[in-house]
Order: C-alpha cells, then sequence, then structure tokens
C-alpha cells in the first residue's frame, strides 16, 4: 500500500513537473510586443506587394431603431481593386429609401473609392506608422476559431477610416483577424458615435474582409446600423510571392 501511495506521489509530482515546464516554456516562446508589431507591419506589406488586383460583390444594409430585420436601404456592389490604380465600384442593384441611398450609401462608396486611391490609401493601413499599438495583457485569444494576440491601437491622426480600439492578428502570421472599436472622427457633423467592427478570413493566403458592422446614434437620426457583407473574392496574386 505504501508503495503504491509513493508511486502515485511520484505520478502526480512528474505530471505537474511537466505542466509546468510546457506552461513556461508556452510563455516563453511568445514573441515580444515589439516583435508582433513588427510582424503586423511586414503581413500588411506583404499584402500590398502580393495582391496585384480581385474582386468581389459587396451588399450593403442599412436598418434604423431597434429593426435589424427590415433594411430601410439596400445597395450591392462590384468592388475590383487593381495595384497603382486603386478601386472602382460598380452598382448591381439599389432599394429603399431613396434619401438614405442618395445622402448615405452613395456617398459612403465615392468615399471608398476616394480614400483607397494611390497615395492616399496607406494612411489607413493597419501598421505602426498609423497607429500606436501596445500588446494587451492576457495572452492568445480564441477569436472566430483562431488563436489570436490583441492589440490595443490608436490612430495617429483623426479621421473617420481610423478605428480606436482593438485590433486582433493571428498568432501564426500576424494576418488580420478582427477589428472593433469607434471612428476617431465623426463621419459627419450631426453623427453621434460610432463604433465599427470588421472580421477578415485569409483568401488565397491573404486577410480579406468579410463582414463589417458600424452603429451610431444621434439626437438628430435615432439609431442607425450599417452592415457590410463581402462575397465571391477573385484574386490576382503575385506568381513568385
Amino acid at each position: 500500500m505504501n508503495g503504491s501511495r509513493h508511486w502515485s506521489r511520484a505520478c502526480v509530482t512528474a505530471v505537474l513537473g511537466l505542466a509546468c515546464s510546457a506552461s513556461s516554456a508556452a510563455h516563453a516562446q511568445q514573441p515580444s510586443a515589439a516583435a508582433i508589431i513588427q510582424g503586423v507591419d511586414a503581413e500588411v506589406a506583404s499584402r500590398v506587394k502580393n495582391v496585384l488586383a480581385f474582386t468581389d460583390i459587396e451588399h450593403y444594409a442599412v436598418y434604423r431603431g431597434n429593426d435589424e430585420t427590415h433594411p430601410v436601404a439596400q445597395m450591392t456592389v462590384r468592388d475590383a481593386y487593381k495595384k497603382g490604380a486603386g478601386k472602382t465600384y460598380t452598382i448591381l442593384s439599389q432599394s429603399g429609401s431613396g434619401i438614405v441611398l442618395r445622402f448615405g450609401l452613395r456617398p459612403l462608396v465615392e468615399h471608398e473609392t476616394n480614400i483607397n486611391k494611390p497615395g492616399r490609401v496607406e494612411d489607413s493601413w493597419f501598421t505602426s506608422a498609423n497607429y500606436k499599438m501596445r500588446l494587451k495583457p492576457g495572452g492568445m485569444e480564441r477569436v472566430n476559431g483562431r488563436n489570436c494576440y490583441a492589440l490595443a491601437i490608436t490612430p495617429k491622426y483623426k479621421a473617420t477610416k481610423m478605428i480606436e480600439g482593438t485590433l486582433w492578428v493571428d498568432a501564426k502570421d500576424y494576418s488580420i483577424v478582427k477589428v472593433q472599436g469607434i471612428a476617431s472622427k465623426k463621419p459627419f457633423v450631426f453623427a453621434g458615435t460610432t463604433h465599427m467592427m470588421r472580421q477578415y478570413v485569409n483568401i488565397d493566403g491573404y486577410p480579406m474582409a468579410t463582414y463589417a458592422h458600424a452603429e451610431s446614434d444621434s439626437f438628430l437620426f435615432g439609431r442607425t446600423v450599417l452592415i457590410i457583407d463581402y462575397t465571391g473574392y477573385h484574386l490576382k496574386v503575385r506568381p513568385d510571392r
């Protein structure tokens, strides 16, 4: 009996020792905050260099009040990107409120065209050149089925396209998985604080947006929600990447 008890204690001690060693090794293997941020910059640079062109279909839906079932306006567009030229949008269909389409969705598409022009698009990349980045404590987080590092991000300048909040990047390759926060600048004078979220998946090895959600509330317009779904991606990538 005593021999069995000593053997059990020895086993428990060994198991605990292995667990502690594994935990210490895992902790030691976690890269530094500086290395993670450098990895994010390198991943963005790789995407910019190697994605030569892509197309996708984007569906925009606007909801008012607490009703997120029946959109007041919808628009479906074809987005075509070409490296060195920027983006062009072709409206495929639209329906609903003429006011929302005219003063909301169409200006939004025009805005996306403008901010993606060469010489301007660089200002909106999620890089340390545009954002102050800080690794959040607590280790890796599970986001959309992927192990991620969470970075607190603060824009270095204010603009409607810039987000103050959290950026989640894949722990393996530092590609963007999700970003969430508030717009650093109101999209227009009567809008309230705009909460934004966008999710990404890797397509042909590069992070591409698949879903976006933006919500604002103001005394003049009330609660407004914009949801964007991105589908049907076709990428052209550099053959010698």
